[in-house]
């Protein structure tokens, strides 16, 4: 449904090396970078740009990222904790949002709330 998202982060680095990590079990990696920007996403296709802010604090935005299975979400969830991600919500099934909603959420190094998600 959308473009691309963009979020403004205070430390460029804290946060790509988080991106990194978080995304990878997702199949994404970073695209492109430069001192003030990066973009994550497929091959050649970034879809989560990071902004430095030159200090400000971060949107606290909630961004969900679609995982192809579950094994995806408890790798989002390991190397986000690894990477220095605040634990929000261990890998599990949300009954609450539906039967088969498996989720993960953790508070990115800006506040942000960032998920991974498996339908299956």
């Amino acid at each position: 449904m959308y473009d691309h998202i963009g979020l403004q982060v205070k430390d460029i680095d804290a946060s790509v090396r988080f991106y990194e990590a978080v995304l990878a079990p997702l199949g994404h990696a970073l695209c492109t970078r430069d001192d003030s920007s990066a973009g994550f996403g497929p091959p050649g296709e970034p879809g989560l740009w990071l902004y430095a802010s030159n200090g400000a604090t971060g949107s606290h935005a909630h961004v969900s990222f679609d995982a192809a299975d579950r094994r995806g979400v408890d790798g989002f969830h390991r190397a986000g904790l690894a990477a220095g991600g605040r634990e929000h919500g261990a890998p599990g099934v949300r009954a609450d949002y539906g039967p088969t909603y498996y989720a993960a959420f953790l508070i990115d190094p800006d506040g942000n709330n960032v998920e991974a998600v498996c339908m299956k």
